[in-house]
This record gives structure tokens, sequence and C-alpha cells, in this order.
């Protein structure tokens, strides 16, 4: 899960990414509004949490920016004004949810986690391909009712697959997923971590799709 992080304050950014990089999100994080605006506009991400109280842009001019050009990402915003002119105001530009500071970070990533969750189409937090069960809201997956042991890289991989299960995954899209936008990638990286999961879950569960991507689906 790639998450777009909108914070300005240096030390409450650096702690959140920690928070949520503890718990596999890939994280990106913009400290003005110019930059997630731009962010938002052009890179593919699965949920954002935005501040209100930005340098440069303010974060409802953002909101209403990325809602205009039609991008759906999922958005919490995540900031200290209580009030309920400022929430009206963040719900009409297009908000999906909205946490006051302070706040829990245990509950900022189970916010996040169903907020990613809904908007792949899945109303249950249980989530099923045959005998593989993941867990959207505490990010655990189960193989025939067993705990599945993951590495950071192959749960990404493996949540954005189950999310989509039966879909055609784009490659580059698990790219975009599973390494944050400074990373030294290898051009065969992908293919590596899915010949692994393959070697966990059984060989035929994932199915490539050539020039196309991967999919997930339920082997009968």
């Amino acid at each position: 899960m790639r998450v777009l992080l909108v914070e300005d304050d240096d030390d409450l950014s650096r702690r959140i990414a920690a928070s949520l990089r503890t718990e596999n999100f890939v994280v990106d994080v913009a400290r003005n509004g110019e930059d997630a605006e731009h962010a938002g506009l052009t890179e593919i991400f699965d949920v954002a949490v935005l501040d209100l109280g930005l340098p440069k842009i303010d974060g409802v001019a953002v909101l209403k920016s990325w809602r205009s050009a039609g991008r759906s990402l999922p958005v919490l915003v995540l900031t200290a004004r209580d009030g309920w002119p400022d929430k009206v105001a963040a719900f009409k530009a297009g908000a999906d949810d909205y946490l006051t500071k302070p706040f829990r970070v245990e509950e900022l990533i189970l916010r996040l986690r169903a907020l990613v969750r809904r908007s792949t189409g899945h109303a249950s937090s249980q989530i099923s391909c045959g005998d593989l069960t993941f867990d959207a809201q505490l990010g655990t997956f189960d193989l025939a009712g067993l705990p599945l042991k993951l590495t950071a890289f192959e749960w990404r991989v493996l949540s954005c697959l189950i999310l989509r299960k039966d879909a055609i995954v784009d490659r580059r899209e698990l790219i975009e997923r599973v390494y944050e936008g400074d990373a030294d990638v290898d051009s065969n990286s992908i293919e590596v971590i899915i010949a692994r999961l393959r070697r966990k879950i059984g060989s035929d569960r994932i199915e490539t799709e050539r020039g196309r991507g991967y999919r997930l689906t339920d082997i009968r």
C-alpha cells in the first residue's frame, strides 16, 4: 500500500512515516501544498494523509485540485483544526475521512487500511482467495488457517494482488506500490518477489499475463 503523507511539521512527518513503514506502507512525503498537489496528480497512491495548514497551497485547495482532475484516491485529512466549518470544508472538497491532532498512530493506520479496503470494493475486512485470507484491518495473511510469514516486499505485492483479486495488476503499478521513489530497483525485482510468493502459497495461484502483469486467482 502506497501512501502520500502531506505534513509540513518535519518531526511529526518523520514519526508518522516511520510508523507507517513499520506496518509495510510505502511512504512518499510532501511538506508543502505545491509538492503535494503535483504528486497527487502525477503518481499512483492507494491513499493520502493530508494536513490542512500547509505552506504555498492549503490542504483544501490541494484536495479540490485532485478531485477536479478526477483523482479518486482516498484522502484522510489529519489536522489540528477541529472546528465544524473546517470539517465541512474538507468533506465538501472531497475528503473521505477526518482525524484531528493529537491522535493515536494506531487509529491512523486502522483508518488508512479501511479506506484502502473500501476503495478496492471490499465491504468486509476479511478478503479471501481460496484458502488464502487477508485480514485487511490487521494486515495479516493466513493460508489454510495458518499464519503466513512474509517479508515486507512480499506482503506489499500480495496485499496489492489480493485487494484486486481476479484482476490483472500492471507490473509498473506493483513496482510503484512496493518501492519508495528513491529506491534502486532491479529490472527483475518484481519477478523475484513473485517467484518467492509462488513457493509460499502455490505456483498456480499467481498467473502471469505476459506484457501486462499478474493476477491472483482462486485455484479450484
